[in-house]
């Protein structure tokens, strides 16, 4: 049988539904990061604003009230990045990938300490914390030495505890023990590692397996192992490559309208495994993503694909197109900017 053929554009709607960027969504807050894949949440108020553009009716107060309510979790997971992602998804993204990471980790610091060393400075941030305590980074640096503090979490498991890495407090440097925070859960290494593929499909898919390599970070045979455990659909792209997909998951039609939507910075649909769905043009990829802002920017979109930056200030959310927009689509940033400005407000 043939496989079907997916244009640029139908991958782009296919991002655009699953992220919650065609339509706000009416769902629990944690339910929506599942649907999401997780929130990139390097810089706080991201995630709030990340969420604004997906929740039909969402007020900052809640993600705030969610993190200490401990239902959504905030730690380094995928890409050795922070992620916001909900309590139930927590344990099986850590333990999917927790391996990959030392291993990466110590490749990267040319084995400057050793899994012993590691292991025993773990230890003694463990024991620091047994009992639900909370330590701030520099405190981990004082305790066991700033070059094992950089990478202790990868052999115990710490998460950010709020007021830390909230909107009200911005900066994520309050660290607490994950196995305290939230309660530990019996899943083997390769279910781990079957429930962040399907998350990531379910959130960015179809897709081909480098970008399911990409933003896992699984090793290739691993990922071979886990993909083939999975019933999936197959597709094709323009370009002949074949995409895979979970069973039942959106492909709106093409041609469906996208509107306005303003998302913050390190968003996940404009990163190097999304380059598929041309969510973000590559003519407008370095003025995003450069050596002078590695943080990215603040984009709004415009059918579909990003279209300018902006920024809010003085009250007002200042919008910088990277091109001429027609008077209609300006009413419809207009609109959404507004509602933007009272957010923040």
């Amino acid at each position: 049988m043939t496989e079907r053929v997916l244009s640029a554009r139908a991958l782009n709607r296919a991002l655009l539904a699953r992220q919650g960027l065609l339509e706000r969504a009416r769902a629990p807050i944690p339910r929506m990061l599942e649907r999401m894949g997780g929130l990139q949440a390097q810089y706080a108020p991201s995630m709030y604003i990340g969420l604004w553009s997906r929740l039909e009716g969402f007020e900052r107060g809640a993600l705030t009230r969610a993190l200490e309510a401990r239902r959504v979790i905030q730690g380094t997971l995928m890409r050795s990045t922070i992620h916001l992602v909900s309590a139930a998804d927590y344990w099986p993204l850590a333990i999917a990938i927790r391996d990959v990471r030392r291993e990466s980790w110590l490749r990267a610091t040319r084995r400057e300490l050793s899994p012993a060393e590691m292991e025993a400075a773990a230890g003694r941030v463990r024991a620091a914390l047994a009992g639900g305590g909370t330590l701030r980074r520099k405190e981990i640096d004082v305790l066991i030495g700033k070059p094992a503090a950089r990478g202790v979490g990868l052999w115990v498991d710490l998460v950010r505890a709020p007021p830390s890495g909230t909107w009200e407090r911005r900066r994520a440097d309050l660290y607490a023990l994950a196995e305290d925070w939230i309660e530990p859960v019996e899943i083997t290494p390769g279910d781990a590692a079957e429930r962040l593929v399907r998350r990531y499909l379910g959130a960015f898919g179809p897709a081909s397996a480098k970008d399911v390599a990409s933003f896992t970070g699984l090793p290739p045979a691993e990922l071979s192992l886990t993909l083939g455990r999975l019933e999936l659909r197959r597709f094709r792209s323009e370009d002949g490559q074949e995409l895979l997909d979970l069973p039942r998951a959106p492909l709106p039609e093409p041609d469906t309208p996208a509107p306005a939507r303003f998302i913050g910075t390190w968003d996940a649909s404009l990163l190097v495994h999304t380059r598929r769905t041309g969510v973000l043009p590559e003519e407008h990829r370095p003025r995003i993503f450069h050596v002078k802002a590695p943080q990215s920017y603040p984009t709004f979109l415009v059918d579909g694909a990003v279209a300018g930056t902006w920024r809010y200030e003085q009250g007002a959310i200042d919008l910088s197109p990277f091109g001429r927009l027609d008077a209609a689509t300006r009413r419809e940033l207009g609109a959404e900017a507004e509602r933007l400005a009272a957010f923040h407000a």
